[in-house]
């Protein structure tokens, strides 16, 4: 059966469903609203952050350092040290308040400038600053009235009173400096202080050994050394020629021009016992030694001086001579010296102190043609054991100390020989040592003589 449908394409009629009525645009439009999905809420912007890093968190977080603490300590620090400096500086310039220093006593020469007082006075430690000085004694206005001549000033004293000693007129003393090389004799010296225009050798030597002599000013007079532990120590040996020879200590000294000849041997005595103050306790050290006493140290030292001339032969020359006073070899049972420094030998070419020395000229032994039989007695090493009676001349402070500390080798191994190179020779001026006789014969050959 066949559907009739109308123009709407709907079927008609009773044979058809009933017709509904047909919806309106609007209604369609409605409809689609309502069947589409209602749309979701838009979230919330989330807050923007930084890039997190966890190792970060880890990690201690540094403390800046307070640069403006660091600056205030500094400058606190230099602030102090300014103050301690001018505040030692203020000491400086006013004195030392506790006690002064030892005296020193210094010559200001003729012209001398405040510049020039001033190096000289820092240079003996009398003031520590020599521009503060110089500037201080310009701002009080002294610096022209410095005077010169001999002045004795203490380290520690307040610069008023360095001014004021320094501006009193004094009188200048003219000096000479002069210089006595080791192992000169005791003639040797007087001579050259008489050369040097500062009193006679006769006076000089007669002072020297406590006998009268003129003093310069004309007056008779008697030397008094006792004051000289050593002096007292000295021996009064039979033979002894002269009891200052080894006691002028050799060195380069100042001399007043207008000095007393008593002054200038206590210049020499006095650098002496400032030497052999170190040393005597070497000497009760060893008792069994040969040195026994200030006195021997010196005349060993006095033939060391003039057997070895170097110093770094010294303590060998020293062991040799040792060896034969004190050696138990029946060569030298009668512990003889045997040195041609002071022997029988009449031969100019040695040195000897009885025959080619100032000593033998001054005594006229060399004009007589032959030294005295009791000279020979007293001093001739190859005839006499033991030490002669005295020095032979003024040995140095190494020489001393060689004659007190011999080399111990050279002492356990027996060594009592030895003789330097010809200096026209092969081996000039180099030491052979020998243990025997013949090995020393060998010796004297290789070395030229």
């Amino acid at each position: 059966m066949r559907i009739q449908r109308n123009q709407s394409g709907q079927p008609s009629g009773a044979q058809g469903r009933p017709s509904t009525p047909q919806p309106s645009a609007e209604d369609m439009a409605k409809r689609r609203t309502a069947a589409q999905p209602a749309p979701e809420p838009e979230p919330d912007p989330e807050p923007e952050y930084e890039d997190y890093d966890d190792e970060e968190e880890e990690r201690p977080r540094r403390r800046r350092f307070p640069i403006a603490l660091i600056i205030i300590v500094v400058f606190l620090a230099l602030v102090v040290a300014a103050g301690w400096q001018v505040l030692q500086l203020y000491n400086e310039v006013g004195g030392r308040t506790g006690s002064l220093g030892d005296e020193v006593t210094v010559t200001i020469e003729e012209g001398a400038n405040a510049n020039q007082i001033a190096r000289q006075l820092a240079k003996a430690g009398i003031v520590e600053h020599e521009w503060l000085f110089r500037a201080y004694a310009q701002y009080s206005g002294k610096a022209g009235d410095l005077q010169p001549g001999e002045i004795t000033l203490r380290s520690g004293m307040s610069y008023n009173d360095i001014l004021q000693q320094l501006s009193q007129q004094r009188v200048f003393r003219k000096t000479v400096t002069v210089t006595f090389p080791e192992g000169y004799t005791a003639v040797a010296i007087a001579q050259l202080m008489e050369e040097n225009g500062l009193c006679t050798a006769s006076d000089f030597l007669a002072c020297a050994n406590g006998d009268a002599y003129t003093e310069k000013d004309g007056s008779e007079a008697v030397a008094d050394f006792s004051d000289y532990d050593f002096w007292n120590q000295i021996p009064d040996n039979e033979g002894r020629l002269l009891r200052c020879e080894g006691y002028l200590f050799p060195e380069t000294y100042e001399f007043f021009e207008d000095d007393t000849i008593e002054n200038y041997v206590r210049t020499f005595y006095n650098q002496f016992q400032k030497v052999i103050s170190g040393l005597t306790d070497q000497i009760d050290a060893n008792p069994d030694d040969c040195i026994n006493s200030i006195d021997d140290a010196v005349i060993l030292a006095s033939f060391i001086q003039e057997e070895a001339g170097l110093e770094s032969e010294d303590y060998k020359v020293s062991a040799c001579f040792h060896n034969r006073l004190e050696s138990d070899d029946p060569q030298w049972a009668d512990h003889r010296l045997e040195s041609n420094a002071s022997s029988y030998i009449t031969n100019d070419a040695d040195n000897n102190y009885l025959w080619n020395s100032p000593m033998a000229e001054y005594m006229g032994w060399v004009e007589a043609g032959a030294i005295p039989e009791e000279v020979l007695a007293a001093y001739d090493t190859y005839r006499i054991s033991g030490l002669p009676a005295g020095a032979i001349s003024n040995p140095g402070k190494a020489a001393i100390e060689a004659a007190l500390n011999p080399d111990q080798e050279y002492i356990d191994e027996g060594y009592y020989f030895f003789v330097t190179g010809n200096p026209n020779g092969d081996y000039p001026g180099e030491y052979f040592y020998a243990k025997t006789a013949d090995e020393h014969v060998a010796n004297v050959a290789k070395a030229g003589w």
